[in-house]
């Protein structure tokens, strides 16, 4: 067998040994736990304030449209941390320019993107 092909065996192994732990234990806390239900219990939990109404409540797109926003200014300051953290190994190596490069290049982009959600109005909450 090739060498290749024996480390994705084994980490074929190893992800269906931790999807077999995952159902055994959440089977096990299902069989062990306690269900007694009561009208108490199977209200939705509003702070201690007794709920008003139903729990079915519709949100305007903007709301979806502003946070998948967030998420991806949020995993650009994810790859500003490393980047920043390595720049100086990169330097001494000689890729400094090359490397400052390439964050400027994502910048830019994710620039364009940030331009594009402001003029369509995205960034607005009216």
């Amino acid at each position: 067998m090739h060498e290749v092909v024996r480390d994705y065996l084994f980490v074929a192994v190893f992800v269906l040994f931790g999807i077999f732990a995952i159902i055994l234990v959440l089977g096990v806390a299902w069989l062990l736990r306690p269900y007694k239900p009561t009208p108490d219990k199977l209200i939705t939990y509003e702070c201690s304030v007794p709920p008003r109404g139903t729990a079915w409540v519709q949100f305007r797109i903007i709301y979806y449209l502003f946070a998948i926003l967030f998420v991806i200014f949020d995993v650009e300051a994810i790859f500003l941390f490393p980047w920043g953290a390595a720049l100086k190994w990169l330097k001494e190596q000689g890729l400094g320019i090359l490397a400052f490069v390439d964050m400027l290049i994502f910048l830019v982009i994710l620039a364009f993107g940030w331009i594009y959600a402001w003029r369509k109005g995205i960034l607005r909450w009216t």
